[in-house]
């Protein structure tokens, strides 16, 4: 299995719901540190699982629909706590959605708010 991996960084904001967080229940920024990793069991013609470029593009592209935003306010995140695990998942559907390729077994989505935490989420490409 080849695995490739793509980082951007992210700040935005947001602030917990539902429950007693402490200071997470009130607004504050994040920096993300964002990773996407793809894997697969075979190469294209030119040797690549897939071409880095296009998904450093792609994610970057993503990215900004979040960038300085403040999550809560988001319509992707209405009626949910906005997580990064709930922001792993949307990232992580959004990229397997655009990267439709025979040869990809996996697209997982990793991201880090600090040196000690984080969350991810794959989808399985092989599914129908």
């Amino acid at each position: 299995m080849y695995t490739v991996a793509v980082q951007r960084e992210l700040i935005a904001q947001h602030f917990l719901i539902g429950g007693d967080f402490g200071p997470e229940n009130q607004p504050h920024s994040h920096h993300y540190r964002v990773e996407v990793r793809l894997a697969g069991r075979s190469l294209d013609s030119h040797g690549f699982l897939v071409d880095i470029d296009e998904v450093a593009a792609l994610l970057a592209e993503l990215l900004e629909i979040y960038r300085d935003k403040t999550l809560n306010h988001l319509p992707e995140f209405q009626g949910l706590n906005p997580s990064i695990e709930h922001l792993c998942r949307l990232l992580c559907r959004r990229l397997a959605g655009r990267l439709n390729r025979r040869n990809l077994a996996t697209v997982t989505v990793v991201i880090r708010e600090s040196d000690v935490a984080w969350a991810a989420c794959t989808e399985d490409m092989t599914c129908p």
